[in-house]
């Protein structure tokens, strides 16, 4: 093995649980097994550590009020269960994690009661960081995918959440981490929010529209931008600026059309 593939299957090892049980990675014996494991499991506490402190910020305020921080799973039986399946990084470790600190904290005495925000609340920080998870574009390479031409059709991205709820999350948000001795409250009122994530990793929210729901609905990769006008009752120009926004956030990408 060459050191660059060395030190590759080292990361990947302390990175990747199911990896370190696999004959391959222990026939290399490349570190004492004892060891890397106790840094791996380290590393896995503070990595998702990290993310429960970003991500949770809110039900983190809202610990003088639940009794729960979502942090404190980490040092739980559930978290401890996870160690031997966890690959850091990838959306299904993000999911198991991020249920683990919800129902912590959708568990606390009376807290549904005293936050009737509460599950709202919780289900829009489980997709924020749900939908941070995954690999990234680390360069802009042009081969990659197709750009857009006559030949390219747009398509939802893989990880692009649409969210109903029954509070408005977003007048809240903002005075939850402002000096507060009465609970902010947020008006009940449906909102559907638009989570995606840039092939860079930046996460946006946005509520949505008519003109927005419809199209991710109809991005299926397959439909021309014609197609897309026509099915979405929309003209050029709106289809145009629609789809302009809904990229740059990372909701949509074009690939090649089937």
């Amino acid at each position: 093995m060459t050191d660059r593939e060395i030190q590759d299957s080292l990361i990947r090892a302390l990175a990747d649980a199911p990896f370190r049980s696999t004959p391959g990675w222990r026939e290399q014996r490349l570190a004492d097994p004892s060891r890397l494991e106790r840094f791996a499991r380290f590393l896995a506490r503070h990595y998702y550590y990290e993310r429960l402190i970003h991500f949770f910020k809110y039900s983190r305020v809202l610990a003088r009020i639940t009794g729960r921080s979502p942090e404190t799973v980490l040092t739980g039986a559930g978290f401890d269960g996870l160690l031997e399946v966890l690959v850091l990084g990838s959306r299904a470790s993000a999911i198991a994690v991020a249920t683990l600190a919800v129902d912590h904290v959708r568990a606390g005495d009376g807290a549904r009661d005293q936050v009737p925000y509460l599950e709202d609340l919780t289900a829009y920080e489980h997709a924020m960081m749900v939908v941070e998870s995954g690999a990234r574009v680390w360069s802009d390479g042009s081969g990659a995918e197709a750009t857009r031409n006559q030949w390219s059709v747009p398509i939802r991205a893989e990880g692009t959440m649409l969210l109903d709820f029954a509070y408005d999350l977003p007048v809240v948000l903002p005075l939850l981490l402002k000096p507060w001795t009465e609970l902010p409250q947020a008006p009940r009122r449906p909102t559907r929010l638009l989570i995606a994530r840039s092939p860079h990793g930046r996460v946006s929210v946005a509520r949505t529209s008519t003109a927005i729901d419809m199209l991710l609905q109809l991005a299926d990769g397959r439909k021309s931008l014609d197609d897309l006008a026509r099915d979405a009752g929309l003209r050029p120009a709106e289809l145009q600026a629609t789809l302009e926004g809904l990229v740059e956030i990372g909701a949509v990408r074009f690939s090649l059309g089937s």
